[in-house]
């Protein structure tokens, strides 16, 4: 599935999934993403010696679990970042496996577990926190 489709708020230049494998909506997604390598940030960041950003699996992971909460007309920010780590580097042309799930949620903000997978390893997991955005009018 599109992840714009199922909701994602963002476009290009940043968006940092490909695709939804698996929504159970309010709970869990699944979702793919390839860098390809000719990316331009690839150009600066260990040139010679490609490596996914860090920040971009995070923002990756994030993403799906707005995918997981959301859908159409519903966007989440990205509040709090409780634990991330990252256990190894990933690759140009590596297919990232993201999965987030809803573990818990206090008012208006909800927890999700994430997690990062490459070759069947895992490659990052924390958990991180959302809120719903409310919609401004712009003039």
């Amino acid at each position: 599935m599109d992840p714009i489709s199922a909701g994602l708020p963002h476009r290009e230049p940043f968006i940092f999934v490909d695709s939804v494998d698996q929504i159970e909506a309010g709970k869990l997604a699944r979702c793919t993403k390839t860098f390809q390598g000719d990316e331009p940030f690839f150009e600066g960041h260990f040139p010679g010696n490609a490596i996914v950003p860090g920040v971009l699996i995070a923002e990756g992971m994030a993403q799906t679990a707005g995918i997981a909460l959301g859908g159409p007309g519903k966007t989440f920010l990205l509040t709090a970042i409780r634990s991330l780590k990252f256990t190894r580097p990933v690759r140009p042309l590596e297919q990232i496996n993201f999965l987030a799930e809803r573990i818990g949620a206090a008012g208006s903000l909800i927890q999700c577990s994430v997690e990062a997978r490459a070759s069947g390893q895992l490659v990052a997991e924390g958990q991180i926190i959302l809120a719903e955005s409310t919609p401004t009018n712009k003039s």
